[in-house]
């Protein structure tokens, strides 16, 4: 197992961490099966989201007594009502559950409380500027929450987090299907039947901004939804048309900038060895470059993902960037004033490309480079 520093906050986790949403209405002994596998395997990081009472205590019984094997991220807005899960800002309800997330893992100090699945704008505003955010500050300042994070699938509300100081770790849903997506204020939008049937090409680049941001700015990223919900291994569910492996979605996850870590969601201990296989997978077997350039569907042939496998370049442009801002900027109607500023900020630009092509055999997904550096100075004007 290989392990990653967490953002800035000073902590390493394992690449390969243990989400344990699929625990819900399960017996004890698979818990504690899980648990010991995870740490015969090296993994110290583990997410539980889950308000159903059984899970946590589950899970607190099985880590008692090695509680320093473990980093947690618990979350805060998850309750328990009426023998079923609602997410929450009623701190009535709230305070009682998170106290309850503590008792039933039986510790006094929770390494990362998550403000947990904010994925509209008017939900995040509320929560930021009324008692939610000052009852989870109140738990950083007692001691009882060590860092604050933050868990949502929609980009805006990531690119809020990550510029927002207070939040020092995001856990946002990652894979190829989800990455070709823009904006979205419901979950359920991406398991629709017909939201791929658009056309969409490779890495959203709203979404490679918000990576780049948690990179830039030592906000931690941690990855959750990396199998699209198990569709993605399946040719028959894949909105590519093509199967992936376990091991190729978590080498396409732990590629993207500012990732430390991905949650897989497993019940069983033979479908935790199946992700474990990444670890001693090869470069082959991690490979998804030609499973996607070559899908039936959606397929990222002559799409940036902005990987940086193009560089160096003999301007020293940054190309991936270039790419990036102009993918941005190429379907307004006019370039956005942040786009322009972030393009002119650029020590190379698309003017200083001399079309030389060396880049062009570097990059996985045969873009045509030198043809985008031209059409990017049209587009920004030199």
């Amino acid at each position: 197992m290989k392990y990653r520093d967490l953002g800035d906050t000073g902590i390493k986790v394992s690449e390969i961490a243990f989400g344990a949403e699929f625990l819900v209405e399960r017996p004890y002994e698979d818990t504690e099966d899980l648990i010991k596998a995870c740490e015969a395997n090296g993994i110290n990081f583990v997410d539980c989201w889950m308000s159903e009472p059984d899970v946590r205590s589950h899970l607190g019984k099985a880590i008692k007594g090695h509680r320093e094997n473990w980093i947690i991220q618990g979350h805060i807005g998850s309750t328990w009502q009426n023998n079923q899960y609602v997410r929450t800002r009623e701190m009535d309800k709230v305070i009682p559950a998170f106290e309850d997330f503590m008792e039933r893992f039986q510790i006094d100090t929770l390494d990362f409380g998550m403000i947990h699945y904010v994925d509209q704008l008017d939900d995040y505003n509320e929560i930021m500027n009324g008692p939610f955010i000052e009852y989870v500050r109140k738990l950083k300042e007692d001691g009882t929450i060590e860092h604050i994070g933050l868990s949502t699938h929609n980009p805006d509300i990531g690119l809020l987090a990550a510029q927002n100081p207070e939040i020092e770790l995001l856990m946002f849903s990652i894979n190829p299907a989800y990455d070709m997506f823009g904006s979205m204020g419901d979950i359920e939008e991406y398991r629709k039947e017909d939201a791929y049937d658009g056309q969409m090409f490779g890495l959203n680049p709203q979404r490679a901004e918000l990576y780049e941001t948690c990179a830039n700015n030592g906000t931690a990223l941690t990855v959750m939804k990396g199998f699209a919900g198990g569709n993605l291994l399946d040719s028959e569910t894949s909105p590519f048309g093509v199967a992936l492996t376990p091991v190729q979605c978590i080498h396409y996850c732990l590629e993207q900038k500012g990732v430390s870590s991905i949650f897989v969601g497993v019940k069983t201990v033979d479908e935790l060895e199946e992700s474990l296989k990444y670890c001693d997978a090869t470069e082959s077997e991690k490979e998804y470059v030609e499973t996607l350039k070559n899908a039936p569907k959606h397929s990222f042939e002559g799409q940036c993902t902005y990987c940086g496998h193009c560089a160096p370049c003999a301007s020293e442009i940054d190309i991936s960037m270039v790419n990036k801002l102009f993918d941005l900027a190429k379907n307004r109607d006019e370039v956005p004033a942040s786009v322009m500023e972030h393009y002119n900020n650029l020590k190379y630009n698309a003017t200083d490309c001399i079309a030389c092509g060396d880049c062009e055999p570097r990059c996985p997904f045969n873009v045509h480079i030198v043809d985008v550096m031209l059409d990017a100075q049209d587009l920004f004007g030199f």
